[in-house]
């Protein structure tokens, strides 16, 4: 099921946000804003997902 991907587009900033936070963020291949990567999805990229929810985006492809 290689052909199952999610991409994240960073949305929020990670300054004044707790470590474990700014490291999933770097986990998921973000760093600055508006960056976007596609990913396997699996349970654990899910998982750093719901993580940092508030600062990632979500885009569905149709």
């Amino acid at each position: 099921m290689a052909d199952k991907t999610v991409t994240v587009v960073q949305t929020g900033s990670p300054i004044r946000r707790a470590k474990d936070q700014r490291q999933t963020l770097v986990g998921l291949g973000l760093n600055k804003l508006h960056r976007q990567r596609t990913l396997e999805d699996t349970p654990a990229v899910r998982g750093m997902i719901a993580k940092v929810a508030h600062l990632v985006q979500v885009v569905e492809k149709a």
